[in-house]
């Protein structure tokens, strides 16, 4: 188990993965909040789960409940580096799939709706998969601890 620990909370003593770490995990908390609870303009799981559907992404409501708590909750886990590796493959995929069935078709540009945005965010999520949490995370005190 302490072997594990030690894998999953592995990073580099650097201060890079800081710096990607508060602002991807600002906006990724923003917009699962916007999922699950419906704030900063969001429509809520109901309304979330209703568009998923309309595009092809069933149920509905459990696709929103995931992609939202994935967000929310996989950016707390990055913001604080608390299993940041995982946390980040979380995030990574979710923009995977986000990129693939609403923005691809759009080209790149976010003023048409396109995927630059959240290919910003897929590559700074594979980067602290990579790094880990770095200098001032919760994964480095873990380490320290073991």
């Amino acid at each position: 188990m302490k072997n594990l620990i030690k894998s999953l909370t592995h990073t580099q003593a650097n201060w890079a993965p800081l710096a990607l770490r508060l602002p991807v995990g600002i906006i990724f908390m923003a917009h699962g909040a916007q999922k699950l609870f419906g704030w900063f303009g969001g429509y809520g799981l109901e309304g979330t789960g209703q568009w998923m559907a309309s595009i092809g992404l069933e149920p509905g409501y459990l696709m929103a409940l995931l992609a939202g708590s994935g967000e929310f909750f996989g950016g707390l886990a990055i913001l604080v580096g608390l299993l940041t590796r995982p946390a980040a493959l979380v995030a990574a995929v979710t923009m995977i799939v986000a990129i693939l069935t609403v923005h691809i078709g759009n080209g790149l540009f976010m003023s048409n709706n396109g995927y630059e945005f959240g290919l910003a965010l897929l590559a700074a999520s594979l980067s602290l998969m990579i790094s880990g949490g770095g200098n001032l995370s919760a994964d480095k005190a873990l380490q320290q601890a073991l």
